[in-house]
């Protein structure tokens, strides 16, 4: 009789995004879900140690919204009745990129921007009301206790901080490894005499700086999501601006290779004045600031390639960052950790023999991980500072990527279809089917493309904008 996986209790290593949805799906097949935090847990919005890019600005694409929204359908109204913005992502846009704004379009992706805090809040609340889900705070992961041989995982040593000190053992008949990038399973394989998984890194020397404001909640500007993308080579800078909670403003600036955004009032303000339009600009030059300017440094995406892996222990997988981290401009990592939540649950519901799990699982994630990584560094690789493994065909990708960009600003159905991609909705290759190509080889100049989307000038010089 081939043994499945159990149904009494599961463990999740980590208690932020990636390790709540993942709560959230193995709430569904298991009777007792426990989630172990590093840090201390309060029951309101924030940011905490073990989190230091939760204060800057976060996406979370179309697909991943629909996919939280599964899970949690009364999110969306919670959404919609914030002071935040809450509408079809195309319509809503003002993203200047390649020399122009992509012409706003409807296309029935529903979104909404507001900090990584609050969203974490919303979704903690949520799942911790689930019957059998529990989350300890404070406790740090010791190691993995195994099966004699190491064979199988069969729970975690763990120390409960602000108590005695002792160590505490906590059986389960899974355990998933949510801790991020940071994630201690490659030492612990090795310590279990496995080999640590492969691993695939492309740096890029990102750094940004970000910084709340104070927002006129009348301010009609309000109402959209403004980017700046850059033109590589030529450009290197990046900035974002979405209006969040309370009436605040949340900006993000920064580049590639070293061109990072000084961390000082005058160098940030210098910063924005530097970019390609003035809509950020024009914002934070004459708002309150509510925050200090606080710095994050990425110097590279990374991969663990745990589908490679020829032996791996029985109850033991691993999610999210702690599998992938990719250069984080690109709103990419929030999206990816839903999709491979929901890889998961679709796999427990089939109730997979223990021994199948974690290859089933990881050649699963890795069909997850695959786009959004290629999207991510062949996007890295326009910039000549960017080394590390270059997927096939890049320099070619690129070049028509860009003139779907520049095609895009003129181009309702371009620039629909280039949304689709971007929110993970659909695949790369749909920017090369024939009722695609054909429009951005005309350079979106087609008797369907006028009028042209001015949006920036305009509502920079009323004084509104986002």
């Amino acid at each position: 009789m081939k043994q499945t996986v159990g149904s009494e209790q599961a463990i999740v290593l980590g208690g932020s995004m990636a390790g709540l949805l993942t709560a959230r799906v193995l709430s569904n097949h298991f009777a007792q879900v426990t989630i172990l935090e590093r840090d201390a847990v309060h029951d309101r919005p924030e940011s905490r140690k073990g989190q230091p890019h939760t204060r800057h600005l976060h996406g979370l694409l179309g697909g991943g919204f629909q996919i939280f929204n599964h899970y949690f359908p009364d999110l969306v109204e919670t959404l919609a009745q914030s002071d935040i913005f809450f509408g079809d992502m195309g319509e809503n846009m003002n993203w200047y990129t390649h020399g122009g704004y992509r012409r706003p379009v409807h296309t029935g992706l529903y979104g909404a921007t507001m900090s990584r805090p609050f969203l974490e809040y919303q979704v903690r609340q949520r799942v911790l009301a689930l019957p059998n889900v529990t989350l300890w705070d404070n406790c740090a992961v010791k190691q993995l206790l195994t099966s004699p041989g190491g064979q199988q995982v069969r729970g975690v040593l763990l120390e409960k901080r602000g108590e005695d000190g002792a160590n505490t053992s906590l059986d389960a008949d899974l355990v998933v490894d949510c801790t991020g990038r940071g994630s201690r399973t490659p030492q612990w394989l090795k310590e279990l005499g496995y080999e640590a998984p492969p691993e695939s890194e492309v740096k890029v020397d990102i750094g940004y700086a970000s910084r709340l404001y104070r927002r006129d909640p009348h301010d009609p500007r309000g109402q959209q999501w403004t980017l700046f993308t850059p033109d590589a080579p030529g450009e290197t800078r990046f900035a974002g601006i979405f209006p969040i909670e309370d009436g605040r403003w949340i900006i993000s600036m920064g580049g590639w290779g070293g061109d990072h955004c000084p961390g000082d009032e005058a160098g940030f303000l210098a910063f924005a004045r530097s970019l390609p339009a003035l809509d950020i600009y024009n914002i934070i030059s004459k708002a309150e600031p509510l925050s200090d300017i606080i710095a994050h440094k990425m110097p590279s995406s990374l991969r663990r390639h745990y589908e490679k892996m020829a032996r791996f222990p029985q109850g033991l997988l691993v999610l999210g960052d702690a599998v992938s981290s990719f250069n984080p401009t690109y709103g990419q990592g929030m999206t990816s950790a839903a999709m491979q939540a929901r890889e998961l649950d679709q796999l427990l519901a089939k109730r997979p023999s223990l021994q199948k799990l974690a290859p089933a699982f990881f050649k699963r994630a890795a069909k997850v991980v695959d786009i959004p990584w290629q999207m991510a560094v062949g996007e890295d690789f326009r910039f000549a500072t960017t080394t590390g493994p270059k997927p096939p065909g890049t320099d070619f990708i690129n070049r028509y990527v860009a003139k779907v960009n520049r095609a895009s600003h003129h181009d309702a159905v371009v620039s629909a279809a280039f949304l689709q991609v971007m929110n993970l909705l659909a695949p790369p290759t749909s920017l090369f089917h024939p009722g695609v190509l054909w429009r951005v080889l005309r350079g979106g100049k087609t008797a369907a493309a006028a009028p042209t989307y001015q949006p920036v000038q305009s509502i920079t010089q009323t004084g509104h904008h986002v």
